[in-house]
């Protein structure tokens, strides 16, 4: 898989691959193929105040989009020059995707590019606490469980509106990060061994 700037090209993709089979999405934000057009605006206007840069994660094989993932909240806590900190978050993929190693890829490169290219300390990754599929996905990548925090951010489970979720944090440290890439590289190996 490559990962590419989210654009409005991605749309039509996008669109069929939430529609696959959307019973994976009970606590992630996963537009309905109608919502694809004001989702892809709501990630460029994030992407607009430098807290977000959202991508579409594309299949090499077939050249469409099956989901979408982000770098969120960058963190500068010794300089205004040095990133310390990033988020990756706001990924979902199409059922079709998810087992495939798409999500172990585009976490090494993400994690890759925030460790190697930028050099932060940390990269964390959060979800629902109640989100079981997708804390035991953070943790097929290697992440650490720091805990639950309570409230902590929107929910964005159906009927939810206003409401607040508590979130499980997960992070793995520049210290962590070459064996973290080495499991990573690994995997993703095994995924394409089997492909």
């Amino acid at each position: 898989m490559r990962l590419e700037p989210l654009e409005h090209r991605h749309a039509a993709d996008l669109a069929t691959a939430a529609e696959e089979n959307r019973d994976t999405y009970a606590f992630t934000w996963v537009p309905s193929a109608d919502e694809v057009g004001a989702y892809i605006d709501a990630q460029l206007a994030r992407a607009a105040t430098g807290r977000l840069a959202p991508y579409a994660q594309v299949s090499r094989a077939t050249g469409r989009a099956v989901g979408a993932t982000s770098f969120w909240e960058p963190r500068c806590w010794l300089s205004d020059d040095r990133l310390d900190a990033v988020e990756v978050g706001f990924t979902w993929l199409a059922r079709s995707a998810q087992g495939t190693g798409v999500n172990a890829e585009a976490k090494l490169l993400l994690f890759r590019h925030a460790f190697e290219k930028w050099g932060v300390s940390r990269v964390d990754l959060k979800t629902d606490a109640r989100n079981s599929r997708s804390r035991a996905a953070i943790e097929s990548v290697g992440a650490r469980f720091e805990g639950v925090l309570r409230n902590w951010s929107r929910s964005w489970a159906p009927g939810e509106d206003g409401l607040l979720r508590d979130s499980a944090i997960y992070s793995i440290t520049a210290v962590e990060w070459p064996r973290c890439r080495e499991r990573l590289e690994e995997r993703v190996a095994g995924f394409l061994r089997r492909a």
